[in-house]
């Protein structure tokens, strides 16, 4: 559903009236796409609007109606929203093979409770529904979960091209007959059907888009195909092919912010000051008015750019031998392969004794100093920072599905599929630093800006920004220093057993009795490859650094000027930086082999390669079984259903932990330890649950009608936290704690839900709705905290951290929605939403991380004759994307984002039809902060910037 605006200011000032009234009143204008379909089970009864809510038929079908356009789509829509047996929201394709949006996780934000995270590009990748995040949300394809190409269960949507989905379902409620696996919401993804427009119909798009901010381009061919022979045989295919190219603005502060201690204990705050206190009168001790002080430790800015490349077939086939049996085989197989790489500059400006001079505080901030230390490693050594992610994922699903009428009162559906995922980045991924080696003079300077001013002046007179923009410097300006190489293979399988009945009763108020089995298993593997457990990492910094000069010419291959780069964010910071292509860098140390190394030796690239790494690498395998009864029923002002949903789930686990055999200290929070060979592991744990439900709907009139449920639910830990991992990765920064990843003896998250809805449907295709909800969660997993462990190093002591259950979690909230469509062919959708989520760990009550608490969108619509005209302003409010930061109640904060898309297509005849569609018109930026209300701190900016696609599409 395009989702309702609110004008709330980003900044805190509000929007000039003009402003407002302009940006209402372009996106009013599209509110099209945000459809309602009730549960698979239910959806059949959605064309009558007179028929009582209940199951019908599992053979019934829509009629055979041709969806065009977004004003059929939500005519669709809202009769399965006003014949739900339960509170959902769905959105459902304009035409066969076309999505509302690119993105289905874009399409999914215009629903109410729906609020989405972005990737490289601006792009949605994440849900998270009705206050919760997206390790609450369970995602399925016509029912079936899906595989994911992460340590956990949370579906990243871009791997999927919108066009091979018809429909997706956001399934509020909770009914016994529907898959358990989420509190937040159940996301189903749909596929058409060749019956859904019965005869031989063909599409074939092409579309191309252009970014202004990045002036790069791309564009996507897709294709898709359904034909029906009789009324037996129906298949349907498709097929796409998109090549994009994104460019995403960044600026950050990844080594963090130092803030000193504070001695009073009710502060809870120790300090983070890994360098030494911040010191500015230089006499060696904490003064009380220095308890506190926070000053920059690294920051960053560059850009990321990404080449989205995806391709996707779907097929399905179905068999209707007569109107008791249907047979339908399905699939869908993608890929999506997107290289990113991130060029960035990197101050590293962390607080040394002797490092900063000429200090200026105020309000309890570092806002300015002077690095002048003539010291090599006490002075400001710019880096150029080179972050590639390689991300491939091989992702498929395919299944079969049977339903059988086997006498007039009985009814059967089987299903049995397979779900894939697989992602091999291991070792692919780097993180690649080179440093500038010439002496200077650096003035840092905090302005309020999302990136410090900065100012080096360098002994031989060059300044770092002019030089950087004329190419005054060069490989030799620069030594080899930190060299990460990571990356996991991640293989994910899950298959799915599903057998379901249903028997008509019509006695006694019970239209039917529904019953079922369904059966898991997924089996997820990661292995993790990097050169952190051999210690690579560092095999070419230090006093092993080589002058990139001596490795050859081809490894600054760049130099990058990137168009509108940072327009908007003011600040005297460098703009023009260096690229080196990590390939080539690789290869050119790889060629540096049998070169004397110092402290003895040659050089071997080896010794810094990535390795399997045992201590972060796992195997799970989870099987659940789950049993379901569920009565329907009605009566002449009203219907229901109550149920229970039996569910058991077994877990197996297995991981390796290998013990630290020696521990070699190199200097000031500077380790090196040696493993020893690791040794297998295994963890296996169970758990049964019984889960009832119940939905009442009451009809005061035709239109008017309140719905009441109430549940118990459960979401399961994310999969990384069933295996017994552990790391002390951290002891080479001088940090001894052993960190167990993952626990299998770990209980799913469980909830008691409320649910209520008051619906209006006051005239033809309208409708104005309020719902409230409150969800009681439990066995919220928290971390255990021991201190003083042996763990078998000699001389020293660790903490020990560990994943519990123990902490529980409120959230309630109301979700208001608008719909009208007037027959001169303009349209109006809006809604709001808002939640408050609170949460207790420890005892200590905090807000749920990254969950926006208000979204909200406006859209207006018009479609008439060969024209359609849409535009959706979807608005997430501020929120708190991570609490105590540096101490309690220093929260970072995403601020408020509105999202404008706009669309235009004019349809020249049955069979030609072109289209322009704008997204991110306003150009909106993702900003974070950090701070405590009288403190606030630059912590975090992305910009993506507006882009179009033009497209065309052929018809037969």
């Amino acid at each position: 559903m395009r989702a309702p605006l609110s004008f709330r200011s980003i900044a805190g000032v509000a929007p000039r009236p003009v402003a407002a009234a302009a940006i209402a009143a372009l996106a009013a204008m599209g509110a099209a796409q945000a459809q309602v379909q009730p549960p698979a089970q239910a959806a059949s009864a959605a064309q009558d609007e007179d028929a009582k809510p209940r199951m019908k038929d599992a053979d019934q079908t829509l009629d055979r109606v041709e969806i065009s356009g977004t004003r059929a789509s939500l005519q669709k829509s809202l009769n399965l929203k006003r014949n739900a047996a339960g509170v959902q929201d769905s959105i459902s394709a304009t035409e066969l093979g076309r999505f509302p949006d690119d993105n289905v996780a874009d399409s999914l934000s215009h629903i109410t409770g729906v609020s989405i995270s972005r990737t490289a590009g601006g792009e949605g990748q994440k849900v998270s529904v009705r206050g919760l995040g997206p390790e609450y949300t369970l995602t399925t394809f016509n029912n079936r979960i899906l595989a994911t190409d992460g340590e956990g269960r949370d579906f990243a949507f871009d791997v999927l091209p919108s066009d091979i989905i018809s429909g997706a379902d956001v399934v509020k409620s909770a009914q016994a007959a529907v898959m358990e696996g989420a509190i937040g919401g159940l996301v189903n993804l749909r596929s058409a059907s060749p019956f859904d427009q019965p005869g031989q119909h063909g599409v074939l798009r092409v579309e191309g888009d252009r970014n202004l901010m990045s002036r790069l381009n791309g564009g996507k061919l897709s294709a898709t195909y359904s034909n029906t022979f009789g009324k037996e045989w129906g298949v349907l295919l498709g097929a796409v092919y998109a090549d994009r190219k994104v460019r995403t603005d960044t600026a950050g502060n990844d080594g963090g912010w130092t803030r000193n201690p504070i001695s009073d204990p009710a502060a809870n705050w120790t300090g983070n000051a890994w360098g030494g206190n911040i010191d500015p009168n230089g006499n060696g001790v904490l003064d009380p008015d220095e308890e506190g002080l926070i000053g920059p430790g690294q920051f960053r800015v560059g850009t990321i750019q990404e080449q989205k490349r995806r391709t996707a077939l779907s097929g399905k086939v179905e068999w209707r031998p007569s109107d008791a049996v249907k047979v339908v085989v399905d699939g869908i197989k993608t890929r999506l392969n997107s290289p990113q790489v991130g060029y960035q500059q990197s101050f590293y400006t962390l607080f040394a004794p002797g490092r900063w001079s000429n200090m200026q505080i105020r309000n309890g901030v570092v806002t300015g100093f002077t690095m002048d230390n003539a010291d090599p490693e006490q002075r400001l050594n710019p880096e150029l920072l080179n972050l590639t992610t390689h991300r491939v994922v091989d992702s498929a699903v395919y299944g079969a599905n049977v339903e059988w009428k086997a006498s007039p009162a009985l009814r059967f559906n089987g299903d049995v599929y397979q779900s894939t995922s697989k992602r091999h980045s291991g070792g692919q991924d780097t993180y690649t630093v080179l440093r500038m080696n010439q002496p200077n003079v650096t003035t840092v300077q905090l302005t309020g800006s999302q990136v410090p001013s900065i100012s080096t002046t360098f002994a031989d007179g060059r300044d770092l920004i002019n030089g950087l923009a004329s190419g005054q410097f060069g490989a030799s300006d620069f030594n080899t220093h930190y060299l990460g190489l990571s990356g996991d293979n991640i293989d994910d399988k899950i298959r799915g057993l599903t057998l379901n009945g249903a028997w008509t009763v019509d006695r006694f108020n019970i239209d039917q009795i529904q019953f079922g089995v369904q059966a898991t298993r997924r089996d997820k593997h990661r292995d993790l490859v990097d050169n952190a457990i051999n210690g690579g990492e560092n095999y070419y910094s230090g006093q092993y650094a080589i002058n990139v000069g001596q490795l050859g010419g081809n490894v600054l291959d760049q130099h990058l000027s990137p168009p509108n780069f940072m327009n908007g964010v003011s600040g005297s910071f460098p703009r023009s930086f260096l690229g080196f292509d990590v390939p080539a860098y690789l290869a050119a140390l790889q060629a540096y082999n049998g070169q004397p190394r110092p402290g003895g030796g040659t050089y071997d690239f080896s010794q810094a390669g990535p390795v399997w790494n045992p201590l972060q690498s796992y195997r799970v395998r989870e099987k659940t079984t789950s049993f379901f009864i569920q009565a329907d029923l009605s009566g002449d002002q009203w219907n229901a259903d109550i149920g229970v949903r039996l569910v058991k789930t077994k877990t197996s686990s297995k991981a390796w932990d290998a013990k630290i055999a020696s521990l070699t200290e190199n200097g000031p929070f500077n380790y090196t330890a040696v493993y020893a060979d690791p040794v297998q592991i295994g963890q296996d744990a169970e758990y049964t649950y019984g889960l009832p439900s119940a939905n009442f709907v009451w009809h005061f009139t035709d239109q008017l009608q309140l719905r009441l449920g109430a549940a118990k639910t459960m979401a399961r830990p994310s999969v990384e936290q069933l295996a017994p991992t552990s790391t002390t990765a951290s002891v080479a920064w001088g940090d001894f704690t052993q960190v167990y990843g993952g626990n299998a003896e770990l209980k799913p998250y469980r909830a008691k839900q409320y649910d209520a809805s008051l619906e209006w449907y006051y005239a033809k295709n309208s409708a104005l709705t309020l719902a409230v909800f409150q969800k009681d969660i439990t066995n919220q997993i928290t971390t255990s905290w021991q201190t003083g462990v042996d763990i078998g190093v000699p001389g020293h002591l660790f903490n020990v951290m560990k994943p519990i259950n123990g902490d529980k979690a409120k959230v309630r909230g109301f979700e208001l929605g608008f719909q009208h469509l007037w027959d001169n062919g303009f349209g109006v959708r809006a809604q709001y939403t808002r939640n408050r989520s609170r949460s207790w760990v420890g005892g200590e009550e905090r807000p749920l991380e990254g969950i926006a608490p208000a979204t909200s969108s406006l859209g207006l619509l018009y479609e008439k004759g060969p024209w359609s005209l849409s535009a959706t302003a979807d608005h997430t409010d501020d929120f708190v994307s991570a609490i105590n930061v540096i101490g309690p109640g220093f929260n970072e904060r995403a601020k408020a984002i509105t999202w404008l898309t706009a669309q235009a297509s004019y349809e020249f005849n049955h069979w030609l039809k072109v289209s322009i569609e704008g997204r991110n018109l306003t150009d909106a930026k993702q900003e974070y902060t950090l701070g405590n209300g009288a403190i606030t701190l630059p912590q975090g900016y992305n910009r993506w910037g507006r882009a179009f696609t033009i497209g065309a599409s052929i018809k037969f």
